[in-house]
């Protein structure tokens, strides 16, 4: 039986308990000998018993992570952008007709390297945590796509994202435990990365009256977020409830549940909303 796995998953010692760990905001470009041995970070891909990572994966995550940096650079230069939605392909999710699997939002530091907030689910448990990572730590994993996606914000969705993201407390105001790869997008029992990030949007451009998860999908919808729809029939379903932690379902309406209508927040439906909400410019691909 075929099981969904959709978005990122990290090893239990790097848990956001340690969300804003001076330790945890190196840029990560240069890796070390100590990396080779450290516990594999899954990102979009399945949750399998922790391996050296390999030389060669090592060496074109920070490929990766060297071309996203210098294409972000260069955007700085051109246009003073301090803020992009940033996304990577971390699982071969073509079969959804889903080109990405996981995002977060880049944000360029007074020091100058870019660093990333992003929601991670610790592999084989139905929890998620919130993380800042260099773009390094970003790409370092055994990606489906060597490849990235960013688009570039407004300067007004920019000033209103940099303020929240450089600000520990509002960043966590809507982070949100309980997991699910393929929560429901206007529901409230899970969230998933993709969703925390959407749903900081949300915050970052109604402080005034954004406070909760339920108010910040009542802007996301009247905005017109639309959420992407998987096809997914009765025994999918089954085997990633039982086979999973991290993924449920039961938090879907029944009736399109039962009609194999999962609805959930997906890179490409958030890229294509940004654009055509006019909150972004384009998606811009790099590839490695």
């Amino acid at each position: 039986m075929a099981v969904l796995q959709m978005t990122m998953t990290t090893p239990a010692h790097a848990r956001v308990r340690a969300f804003f760990n001076p330790a945890m905001l190196g840029v990560a470009l240069v890796a070390g000998a100590g990396l080779l041995a450290a516990p594999q970070a899954r990102a979009g891909r399945s949750c399998e018993a922790a391996k050296p990572v390999p030389a060669k994966v090592i060496e074109r995550g920070m490929q990766l992570a060297q071309q996203t940096s210098a294409a972000l650079d260069a955007e700085h230069a051109k246009s003073g952008a301090q803020v992009v939605v940033l996304g990577r392909a971390g699982q071969d999710l073509s079969k959804y007709g889903l080109r990405y699997s996981h995002l977060g939002w880049a944000y360029k530091t007074p020091e100058g390297p870019w660093r990333v907030a992003h929601k991670l689910n610790e592999c084989g448990t139905a929890v998620g945590y919130l993380y800042r990572q260099g773009l390094g730590e970003f790409f370092l994993d055994d990606l489906w796509r060597y490849e990235a996606v960013y688009a570039v914000p407004t300067p007004e969705v920019q000033q209103r994202l940099l303020a929240v993201l450089q600000d520990t407390a509002r960043t966590k105001v809507l982070q949100h435990p309980p997991y699910s790869m393929v929560s429901y997008v206007w529901g409230r029992k899970y969230q998933q990365s993709n969703q925390w990030a959407l749903e900081t949007l949300a915050v970052a451009m109604e402080p005034a009256t954004v406070r909760t998860r339920e108010q910040a999908q009542a802007w996301l919808q009247f905005k017109g977020y639309e959420p992407t729809t998987l096809k997914l029939g009765p025994l999918t379903r089954m085997g990633g409830r039982v086979g999973s932690a991290n993924i449920a379902f039961d938090d879907h309406p029944n009736d399109k549940r039962f009609s194999d209508r999962i609805e959930t927040v997906t890179v490409d439906s958030v890229l294509a909303w940004l654009q055509r909400a006019q909150l972004a410019s384009a998606p811009v691909i790099i590839k490695n």
